[in-house]
């Protein structure tokens, strides 16, 4: 039986995700998305990457490496580097004083070459209408990405 759990989608703005992109272009080791709550996947084998308005499409998947949770200074000391983030200083603009918050490392970052249209994506997932992402099963997650 494949895992429900199978794959996570991240919602990203479209300004992170070309930092993203960029960064991952400059280096193919692991990364880290970096999220303001203690939010994401616990349990996952991949990640997928959903950029909203004005795109509202999966543009990347990635293999899943960990999920860290904790106080920002501490957590940008230890992974800041791959982050997207240039300085600790539009780190902590990013964090916006936050006490906690999440880094979901990954490596294998790839980009779709033809994402589906958000049209496909509605069809798969249904409303995207303040999507916030989620866990999906192995099926689903084929779907999205091919």
């Amino acid at each position: 039986m494949k895992s429900e759990r199978h794959a996570f989608i991240l919602v990203a703005d479209e300004k992170y995700w070309k930092k993203l992109c960029e960064r991952s272009k400059a280096s193919n080791e692991t990364h880290v998305f970096v999220r303001k709550n203690k939010v994401g996947p616990i349990n996952a084998q991949r990640l997928l990457f959903y950029v909203k308005k004005p795109v509202m499409q999966i543009r990347g998947v990635a293999d899943f490496v960990e999920r860290l949770t904790g106080a920002p200074e501490e957590l940008w000391r230890d992974y800041g580097a791959e982050s997207c983030f240039e300085s600790f200083e539009e780190f902590c603009k990013f964090a916006q004083g936050r006490e906690v918050m999440t880094f979901l490392r990954f490596k294998n970052f790839v980009e779709l070459e033809n994402p589906k249209t958000a049209k496909a994506l509605k069809g798969i997932l249904g409303s995207l209408q303040g999507f916030r992402g989620g866990y999906v099963d192995f099926e689903t997650a084929k779907q999205l990405i091919t």
